[in-house]
């Protein structure tokens, strides 16, 4: 519930000004790749100014996502294990409780006849 909240007071807002930005900035603007030669048509490319704001923040996502994965490897290394050894200890659990039923149904007639 808290998590829809917070995307809907990050998201609707972000998504306002992404829309008032596209709006306000469609004039057609050239992003040059050659620092040394701007003019140079080969590594430029021109496109309305909303695509590279657009741009802009999907590759800040992507960027940002990759690092968050990439810092959260150790922890869902550890659940993994975890997980593993638990399935481990559930089945020794299950085996155990089987074994004692087992021994407790042996023990029962003998208790019965007495």
């Amino acid at each position: 519930m808290v998590k829809k909240i917070v995307n809907l007071v990050v998201l609707i807002p972000l998504g306002i000004v992404l829309v008032v930005l596209s709006v306000a900035n469609r004039q057609s603007v050239t992003l040059a790749l050659n620092p040394f030669r701007p003019e140079d048509a080969v590594l430029s490319l021109s496109a309305p100014f909303f695509v590279f704001l657009f741009l802009a923040v999907m590759l800040g996502i992507v960027i940002g996502g990759a690092v968050v994965w990439f810092s959260q490897r150790k922890y869902r290394k550890r659940a993994r294990t975890e997980s593993r050894s638990a399935q481990q200890w559930q089945v020794e659990a299950e085996k155990h409780k089987a074994r004692a039923e087992q021994i407790a149904g042996r023990d029962l007639p003998q208790l019965q006849s007495k």
